[in-house]
């Protein structure tokens, strides 16, 4: 697949927390992730400096911080680890308020079908790719549904329950496909399936 430039990501402000965020592997991506995490839910710290920020809000810049650290050069062509979508869950329910048009949830669906196909051993596009903004998650992760295994399916059922957003469940649900049966009848009571 060819890179896609992605047009539409907004560049977080040059601040001292540049160098913090700049991850060199998935485990410091993941606690690079923990700082934007609790940047939303105070409203301060380095990822929210030189702006206005309400505690408990999310907004384009803290997702921008998001996309600049799960999508660093140095790794960029590793899969998207547990320990990242796990923060990026946490960063989810810290929000409360958002104006960031969706782009968060867009991300992190997009995180988790990363995450998931490649912890059940199938090759993923690099990060660049699937996490772009401008990537629809149906171009890469929807051929997957049938072939991520049961324990993935089962890790998404049960964050899928928890978080109760629907615009989030729709888009994984993409990526699991209604046909995923081995689940379906767990899944039915997340995904409004229209059935």
């Amino acid at each position: 697949m060819p890179a896609v430039a992605s047009k539409t990501a907004v560049e977080p402000s040059p601040s001292p927390a540049s160098s913090l965020l700049e991850p060199s592997c998935c485990e410091a991506a993941a606690e690079a992730l923990t700082i934007v995490r609790d940047g939303v839910i105070t409203g301060e710290g380095p990822t929210t400096k030189g702006r206005v920020h309400f505690s408990r809000s999310l907004d384009t810049d803290d997702v921008a911080w998001c996309e600049r650290i799960l999508m660093s050069a140095a790794i960029n062509d590793q899969p998207v680890s547990r320990a990242e979508a796990e923060a990026l869950f946490e960063i989810n329910d810290a929000a409360t308020e958002r104006t960031d048009g969706g782009r968060f949830e867009n991300l992190l669906a997009k995180a988790v079908a990363h995450y998931a196909a490649s912890a059940s051993g199938l090759p993923v596009p690099s990060r660049q790719v699937a996490l772009s903004p401008d990537t629809e998650i149906e171009s890469w992760a929807s051929g997957y549904a049938s072939k991520v295994n049961s324990e993935m399916l089962q890790w998404i059922a049960g964050k899928m329950r928890r978080q109760g957003n629907h615009r989030l469940t729709a888009m994984v649900a993409t990526f699991l496909g209604v046909t995923a049966l081995p689940l379906a009848s767990q899944l039915s009571g997340i995904f409004d399936l229209g059935m």
